[in-house]
């Protein structure tokens, strides 16, 4: 007599993760499209689960809201373009590099691509915040996050001895902070016309002048 053995068939979450992501990912690509090309009051979620090829409850049980997707795509946004995050580059390169010159050069230019990719959802942000508190939050605690990693590297320049005579931790903190804000890429790529790679030099350039 034959018996029949119940198997149990072995869980993919190898898979599963990977079609998450890509589920994901596909939400927030096509919710970043409505929102800056047809214009957030515009965007529904279900038009965004149409785009993304998939259910208006994926989208809710994920992200909650409109809002909710907008805080997302930034906070994508601030990893960068690289394979791994901005601010994982960041404190890699700055560890390594013994020429702070270097350093600053590099800062620079992970300060544009940054820029490059999240100041369009920033400028929406900002207008959001007027009257959406969720939004004005997510933009309150983006700016202290800020503040604080500048912070963090004026100490380590002041630490390796870097920072010229006069300049104080306090004074450098400012400076780097005022660098690293969206406002100044605004300004002088998406109004003044600037090349990314322009903007890159200059704000390296910048702080080697005023830090140096």
């Amino acid at each position: 007599m034959m018996t029949h053995v119940k198997t149990t068939r072995r869980y993919d979450s190898t898979g599963r993760r990977a079609r998450a992501i890509r589920t994901r990912t596909a939400i927030l690509d096509a919710a970043e499209r409505q929102f800056l090309d047809d214009g957030y009051g515009t965007a529904t979620i279900a038009s965004i689960a149409q785009e993304a090829g998939t259910s208006v409850e994926t989208i809710y049980k994920s992200f909650g809201s409109k809002s909710g997707l907008v805080r997302e795509i930034y906070e994508r946004g601030l990893e960068g373009r690289g394979d791994t995050r901005a601010y994982d580059r960041s404190d890699e390169m700055r560890d390594r590099e013994s020429d702070p010159r270097t350093i600053m050069r590099e800062w620079g230019r992970l300060t544009a691509e940054v820029a490059s990719v999240v100041t369009p959802i920033r400028l929406l942000m900002r207008h959001l915040a007027l009257t959406d508190p969720e939004i004005a939050a997510v933009l309150e605690i983006a700016e202290a996050e800020r503040l604080a990693r500048m912070r963090h590297h004026a100490r380590f320049l002041k630490a390796r001895g870097h920072l010229r005579k006069g300049v104080t931790a306090s004074e450098a903190t400012d400076i780097l902070w005022i660098c690293s804000s969206l406002e100044i890429y605004e300004l002088l790529v998406m109004r003044r016309g600037w090349s990314v790679a322009r903007f890159a030099r200059y704000v390296g350039d910048f702080m080697i002048t005023a830090l140096l």
